[in-house]
């Protein structure tokens, strides 16, 4: 009896779960990841799969449960019985083009940002970016704090963007909310301040090279 039974606990296979990823049927282990479920469902190799821990934003993928239309990331995603993944191209290549080193003064850097990301004044406030984005960033008030010229606020509020671009892809204005999140955290370092024993130091060993390169040269 004792054998019989655990001979068919033996023979208990781990539940599947059924999913289509890029229109091929899947049946994959439940926990699996998406991107654990296409690689051991035999799909073929997709573009777009990074680091698997959430940090690159590359494996972006559009999630269709019944009706209802999501996006996220695959490699955070948990399979699910009957949903349908389509693994998204890699994100085109960015139409807002500035140079940080232009920048030279603090004077114009509202007035240049509206040239730059002139989309960025009309944010309809639909929520599309908000939805889209796997990290919970208030990316519609990151949008809305850049425009009013607030970078700092704005770099601090899409401190933790993966660049994923999903909230670009939702954006029905094309404001690029990533690149304007971008823009606010290199726009901010650029004319960030160094702190204060940090220059002092920076001056000493400034001071200490150029000691040494007088020795080099024997002068006194």
């Amino acid at each position: 009896m004792t054998t019989s039974n655990a001979t068919a606990n033996e023979n208990v296979q781990p539940s599947g779960v059924a999913l289509t990823i890029n229109g091929i049927a899947v049946n994959a282990v439940a926990g699996m990841t998406l991107v654990e479920a296409a690689w051991h469902g035999g799909v073929p190799r997709v573009t777009g799969v990074g680091c698997l821990e959430g940090v690159c934003g590359s494996c972006r993928v559009m999630l269709r449960r019944g009706k209802e239309v999501t996006v996220g990331l695959a490699c955070q995603t948990f399979v699910e019985d009957g949903i349908d993944v389509i693994f998204l191209p890699p994100a085109s290549a960015p139409q807002h083009h500035y140079e940080i080193s232009d920048f030279k003064d603090g004077w114009d850097i509202h007035a240049r940002f509206h040239k730059i990301f002139p989309e960025a004044s009309r944010c309809r406030h639909c929520h599309g970016c908000v939805n889209a984005c796997p990290k919970d960033i208030a990316v519609e008030d990151g949008v809305v704090q850049a425009a009013a010229g607030r970078f700092r606020e704005a770099g601090e509020t899409f401190f933790e963007c993966i660049m994923c671009e999903l909230c670009d892809v939702a954006c029905p204005e094309l404001i690029a909310p990533a690149h304007v999140g971008l823009f606010s955290r290199r726009i901010t370092a650029h004319f960030h301040l160094r702190p204060p024993n940090l220059i002092n130091r920076l001056e000493e060993l400034r001071q200490a090279r150029a000691g040494t390169a007088q020795k080099e040269n024997g002068e006194e």
